[in-house]
């Protein structure tokens, strides 16, 4: 099908594209690699009166060592991610994750920044930020604040980036005891439930996708987590879960997926 007809822009700075939000409000959406939000144009999901297409602003792609943790640029593709020494290195899960997004085609235009904001509720790369204890950076007409991936999420497709805040930058942590693992009938599809795993001296962090819409923590899993008992802790992974029933799957075999998965999750991460 046809989009709905809109209007473009292109700035070439951050401050640019912040007050092109500002001016034009809900009716505004930013453009990035484009993989979520055309396809939901072209089928009338969405009819945005002004696209904002930022892959002209400088210094919104790029990998640096920061420390404790990797900066990403919003931007950054994720067949970069993948390809990354650094990010191969100090956060393995993360370049395998980016290497299973969708095909090839995705992962040349698809960016980190657009898949972590546009919070689809099957998406591999939120649970895996959260998992990691991720962080965003976002600038807006009043400055430049940083987000908690634990506090990024708020409801299907929505985040609590404001609409007139623009996300520059995704922060992850360096842990290298991490992993994700999900569960899609082709290579390319969206999973049906995943889950992350991420293990610190602090203890477990595990984050399941497709099963709510938000990704969601395994609390119990992660309390019942003792270093070396994966299989019994991964019992607990459903654990107050309600997940949704739908052609891909039932609400029950997508609990019975976390479970194994988690064990799964968890094994990968802890023999690393």
């Amino acid at each position: 099908m046809i989009p709905m007809a809109f209007d473009y822009d292109r700035p070439t700075s951050v401050a640019d594209a912040v007050r092109l939000l500002g001016t034009h409000g809900d009716g505004a959406k930013i453009l990035a690699g484009g993989h979520s939000l055309l396809p939901m144009m072209k089928l009338r999901l969405a009819g945005p009166e002004r696209l904002i297409d930022i892959s002209q602003i400088p210094g919104m792609t790029g990998i640096r060592d920061d420390g404790s943790h990797i900066a990403l640029g919003a931007m950054t593709t994720h067949r970069s991610v993948a390809e990354s020494d650094l990010v191969q290195a100090a956060c393995p899960a993360l370049a395998e994750t980016a290497a299973g997004i969708g095909d090839m085609q995705v992962r040349n235009r698809g960016t980190i920044g657009g898949s972590v904001v546009h919070a689809d509720p099957h998406a591999d790369l939120p649970a895996l930020l959260v998992a990691l204890g991720g962080e965003v950076v976002a600038e807006g007409p009043n400055g430049q604040r940083t987000i908690a991936a634990d506090d990024l999420y708020t409801d299907y497709l929505t985040t609590s980036v404001t609409p007139d805040e623009l996300v520059t930058e995704v922060r992850v942590p360096k842990v290298r005891q991490s992993a994700y693992i999900k569960f899609n009938r082709r290579s390319q599809d969206w999973a049906i439930v995943g889950v992350a795993a991420a293990l610190t001296d602090k203890g477990a962090r595990i984050v399941l996708t497709g099963v709510g819409s938000t990704p969601v923590r395994a609390t119990a899993a992660e309390a019942a987590w003792n270093g070396s008992n994966a299989a019994e802790a991964a019992q607990q992974a459903a654990e107050g879960l309600n997940p949704p029933s739908d052609t891909s799957a039932s609400g029950e075999y997508r609990s019975h997926l976390a479970r194994v998965l988690t064990r799964r999750a968890l094994e990968a991460a802890a023999a690393r």
